[in-house]
């Protein structure tokens, strides 16, 4: 079980956090890469840090431009699970763009 975090908390979080913005419950990025194909690897990079972290975003593909939302469903809200891998996001967004 993880602690929600406080809104000071996510403010801090998302001030590491470039691109990201909060959204009641959730962090929400949309990042547009190069192609097609830039986009799906991005997403297969996002899947494989989400699988080693227990932790999965919500993901919308639409052609090269995706939405990552996280929050902690299990939990209501946000928790240190939400900003680390969003850092991990922005990190496989960064290797393909």
């Amino acid at each position: 079980m993880a602690d929600l975090l406080s809104d000071d908390a996510v403010a801090d979080a998302l001030s590491g956090l470039p691109g990201w913005e909060r959204d009641g419950d959730s962090i929400v990025r949309t990042v547009k890469l190069p192609t097609f194909p830039a986009a799906i690897a991005t997403v297969d990079d996002v899947a494989d840090a989400a699988e080693k972290a227990q932790h999965h975003p919500d993901i919308d593909i639409r052609y090269n431009t995706l939405t990552f939302r996280l929050s902690t469903h299990s939990e209501g809200g946000l928790t240190a699970k939400d900003p680390d891998l969003a850092g991990k996001i922005s990190a496989a967004v960064d290797a393909h763009s």
